[in-house]
């Protein structure tokens, strides 16, 4: 393998406009995985599940290392342990948390805890990290997150405050378990960030994930009925892998790169409202007002927070 080097043609290389169309695109990505999840989660193990998205992203980020930056760089001992952290916090422990949350209640529903992930994450930067975040941050942050809100309580956010909308049950534990997860990673990220492009930290994060997963499927393995999957489960896992890892992961930690982990955690506030736009789309479910004027509030958010960087 070769040495890290970064040429203009490494995928990190991008302007600061691009890398916030790439980012919403991510968000649109990752909206989908909610549908391609609910899939999975209702007919598959969830390590099980998670082992087929992340072998299918394997396969093409080796791919995609080789033909952008000529392989992977030799890790030494400290990025051996990040590279390691990176999978155990993004790609395991997070997908275990993810799946075993959509097994327990709707898409919309988990999709709301998304809106938690910038919070989470901003205040593990000002704690760990020391970043300072002003006034006109924490409002963009709390103007995103208000924005989801709206779209998944469809305009009844008295409703989400006294919790008419449902109780907290196993599902909002693992989903909160989930984005607490994800922060790490985010945080993390920024440390193998330093040393390692974009591509090769996912790379070896996945090839981690994986590992881990691999350990625990194992025992779902003989117990899995693969012969009664249908081409919906394949193709989950296939979307999965190619575009809510490969693509989203790697042009996630281009923003994290470029603009920090909190700025660029505040675009998962669009996950959401382009996972309900999505299933208006796939599955036919009406687009009410409240999505609108949610969705609108929560891309105010997103530039108010992001204001002196565009």
């Amino acid at each position: 393998m070769r040495s890290s080097t970064v040429t203009p043609a490494t995928l990190s290389a991008a302007p600061a406009s691009l890398v916030y169309i790439k980012l919403i695109f991510v968000a649109l990505f990752w909206g989908g995985t909610f549908i391609a999840g609910r899939v999975l989660a209702q007919q598959m193990p969830p390590m099980t599940a998670a082992s087929g998205r992340f072998s299918v992203a394997v396969v093409l980020l080796l791919l995609l290392a080789w033909k952008f930056e000529g392989g992977l760089p030799r890790l030494d001992r400290k990025q051996v342990l990040t590279t390691a952290a990176l999978g155990l916090t993004g790609f395991f422990l997070y997908n275990l948390f993810f799946l075993a949350a959509l097994a327990r209640m709707p898409a919309g529903r988990t999709a709301l805890f998304v809106a938690l992930n910038p919070i989470v994450t901003a205040l593990a930067s000002a704690v760990l990290l020391r970043e300072r975040l002003g006034s006109i941050k924490w409002l963009g942050i709390v103007l995103a997150f208000c924005g989801t809100a709206i779209v998944i309580t469809h305009g009844d956010l008295a409703g989400l405050l006294h919790g008419t909308g449902g109780g907290i049950g196993a599902g909002e534990v693992f989903m909160f378990c989930g984005i607490s997860s994800w922060a790490a990673y985010t945080l993390i990220g920024r440390v193998a960030l330093k040393g390692l492009s974009p591509v090769a930290a996912t790379t070896y994060a996945a090839m981690w994930g994986l590992a881990f997963l691999l350990v625990g499927a194992a025992f779902e393995f003989p117990t899995v009925p693969w012969r009664s999957f249908g081409w919906q489960v394949w193709a989950s896992i296939a979307y999965m892998g190619l575009f809510g890892t490969v693509i989203g992961f790697v042009w996630y930690y281009e923003g994290v790169k470029a603009l920090g982990p909190s700025r660029t955690a505040v675009f998962n506030n669009l996950v959401p409202v382009f996972g309900i736009l999505l299933a208006a789309a796939l599955l036919g479910e009406p687009v009410l007002v409240s999505m609108l004027v949610g969705g609108a509030v929560t891309i105010a958010g997103v530039v108010l927070t992001n204001r002196k960087v565009m």
